[in-house]
C-alpha cells in the first residue's frame, strides 16, 4: 500500500479533520483515507460490469445466450506484447 505525507496542513484543518475523525470513531488516518476514497471513488460511478450487466438486460440476453457464448469462447492465452 502507498505511503502519502502532506505537509503543511493548517491547524484549523487539522483540528476539523480529528473531530470528524471522533465522531465517526476512528483515528485521522483512517478518516483521511475515507476522504480521499469517497473524492476519487464516488458511490455514483459507473462500474464496468455493472454497465456490462445492464447492456444485456437491455438487449434481452438471457442464460441460454451466455451459455453459448461460453461454449464458443476462444480460451486461447493472449501473447504478451513485444517490446523491440
Amino acid at each position: 500500500m502507498a505511503v502519502l505525507t502532506i505537509r503543511n496542513v493548517p491547524e484549523d484543518v487539522h483540528r476539523a479533520l480529528r473531530v470528524r475523525a471522533a465522531q465517526h470513531g476512528r483515528s485521522t488516518e483512517a478518516e483521511v483515507r475515507e476522504i480521499l476514497a469517497a473524492a476519487v471513488k464516488p458511490e455514483s460511478r459507473v462500474r464496468v460490469g455493472d454497465a456490462l450487466a445492464a447492456i444485456g438486460r437491455r438487449v434481452g440476453l438471457m442464460d441460454e445466450d451466455f451459455a453459448i457464448l461460453e461454449k464458443v469462447r476462444d480460451r486461447t492465452p493472449a501473447e504478451p506484447p513485444r517490446f523491440e
